[in-house]
């Protein structure tokens, strides 16, 4: 996985408007170690304290829009100033956590840099944060409408019908079925075996013939 090493000017190209002043005072006050990485499936963003002389130590994905790569951040500068305070005393998402990032939300909605129907989840977010950007469906769903590059026939679980038949990137066959909580039970066509599905999940539709 190639990693880059971003310089402070060329990062603003990652925020949105109005908002890399106040991450920059962040980045240079704690002296984190920032880079830009090249998309990862399974985190959007990861922290590393600092340790034996090194800097404070942070990776966001460079694939994500301008909205989606601040929280992203946000989310991960709320761990480093948890680790500041108290160490590793506490739980990765304890309340301690959950208080700091809140914060951290509260700090820059009130900078009007975000879209209304991202600050209107944004406020959801800040009463109870989730432990991953993942498990904010609701956010994600708002936050995926702001990309840019859409890859042709490809939608998110959400969009589609109940019933609907759908691909996954690996040629795997479902049909959708309904919402269980915050997931969607789906049926494998080949097997007849159930699986859950984020809302959030990339697919691409089937058609019935």
């Amino acid at each position: 996985m190639a990693i880059e090493q971003h310089p402070m000017q060329a990062l603003a190209a990652y925020l949105p408007e109005g908002s890399f002043e106040k991450v920059v005072q962040y980045i240079h006050q704690y002296k984190v170690h920032l880079t830009v990485t090249r998309a990862r499936k399974t985190v959007l963003g990861d922290y590393r304290h600092a340790m034996h002389g090194k800097n404070h130590r942070i990776t966001v994905n460079g694939n994500l829009n301008k909205y989606e790569f601040l929280i992203t951040l946000l989310h991960e500068i709320a761990h480093l100033l948890t680790f500041e305070q108290y160490l590793n005393r506490v739980e990765p998402h304890g309340k301690e956590w959950k208080n700091i990032y809140s914060t951290l939300l509260v700090e820059f909605v009130r900078l009007g840099i975000f879209p209304p129907d991202i600050e209107k989840v944004l406020y959801r977010s800040i009463l109870n944060p989730a432990a991953t950007a993942n498990g904010e469906t609701d956010l994600l769903l708002v936050l995926r409408k702001y990309n840019e590059a859409k890859r042709p026939g490809v939608h998110t679980l959400e969009e589609l019908p109940i019933g609907a038949l759908f691909q996954t990137e690996k040629g795997r066959v479902f049909q959708k079925g309904h919402k269980r909580r915050k997931r969607y039970e789906c049926m494998e066509l080949s097997t007849g075996h159930l699986y859950s599905f984020s809302p959030v999940t990339e697919v691409k539709i089937v058609e019935d013939k």
